[in-house]
């Protein structure tokens, strides 16, 4: 059995899969809590609970893959560039080993969607996978032969932190960053990001979701919103496809469900991209919600340990 455990800004999402002789497990225990706010410890407590659960419901001990925003640094061993900030500078790997008196593994959650749709979700035809996550932040990960890419310094595929490609104008110097720079990408694609736009045109607050239902009951500043929105997001997978050009690209997170997404993008992307004649699949993630928290138990190989 193969646990998987999604640490989120606002939940934390257990998972235990069966191990079978093709990888494509059955889900034997599923459970959500909220996250702790600002409390590290109580974190770490929630995360022990719910592998304790997993396994006293199933009736089985299984291996723990852990996805959570940021990543471990490689040179100091502690956690960085999380948008959960309370974690930023933990060794929250080894304090997890440590509550759970086992080696776990731990991958960014944008690598975790990403490997979750490479294994068995909407990507399993592609070699090189890149995942997107769409939410309250803008989180990326890189997938090669159903294996992560995380790079020498741990940050591949952190395509949200670099500044919105072919910004215009009015664009410019843009909002700021919780990493401390200006005109992210994450701020021009996170929910809060569409939601500021609408806000400025507007006056009024609304949801991603409700701009969406707005664009399709016909008014005008929401469609404009959502217009600006597609265009800078392919703006910006362009730029991943310039360096990247990866065989699929698998969108997640809350703002993945605009289906107007899907259509749009295409022929836009042609606009920027270097070569027109792309053919790059542009797919929703087949496990919704829960492919980050399959992608974190899929972290082991299906015989054990290795």
């Amino acid at each position: 059995m193969r646990i998987g455990i999604d640490l989120g800004g606002t939940k934390i999402e257990a998972i235990a899969l069966a191990d079978t002789p093709t990888g494509a497990g059955d889900t034997l225990f599923r459970h959500r809590v909220p996250t702790p706010a600002g409390d590290y410890a109580g974190i770490l407590n929630a995360v022990a609970e719910l592998v304790a659960l997993a396994e006293n419901e199933t009736g089985q001990t299984g291996t723990v893959g852990i996805g959570t925003p940021g990543a471990i640094s490689p040179s100091t061993s502690l956690l960085k560039n999380s948008n959960s900030t309370v974690l930023n500078g933990k060794p929250l790997d080894r304090d997890l080993e440590a509550r759970l008196g086992r080696r776990i593994r731990m991958e960014n959650d944008a690598n975790c969607l990403a490997l979750s749709e490479a294994v068995d979700g909407a990507a399993t035809s592609a070699r090189v996978v890149f995942g997107v996550i769409l939410g309250t932040g803008v989180g990326g990960g890189v997938v090669v032969n159903r294996q992560v890419h995380d790079g020498r310094n741990r940050i591949a595929g952190e395509w949200g932190h670099n500044p919105l490609p072919w910004a215009r104008a009015d664009e410019l110097p843009g909002p700021g960053c919780y990493c401390g720079k200006l005109g992210c990408i994450e701020t021009f694609l996170s929910g809060a990001g569409l939601t500021r736009d609408y806000r400025v045109r507007s006056g009024q607050q609304r949801t991603a979701v409700a701009i969406a239902e707005a664009a399709a009951a016909g008014d005008p500043l929401a469609n404009e919103c959502l217009d600006l929105y597609q265009d800078r997001l392919a703006r910006s997978l362009a730029s991943i496809i310039n360096v990247l050009d990866p065989d699929a690209i698998v969108l997640g997170g809350g703002l993945s469900n605009l289906t107007c997404l899907y259509p749009a993008l295409p022929p836009l992307l042609k606009s920027y991209t270097f070569a027109a004649d792309i053919g790059t699949p542009i797919v929703r993630a087949m496990h919704g919600d829960s492919s980050g928290v399959r992608g974190a138990a899929w972290l082991w190989p299906i015989s054990g340990v290795k």
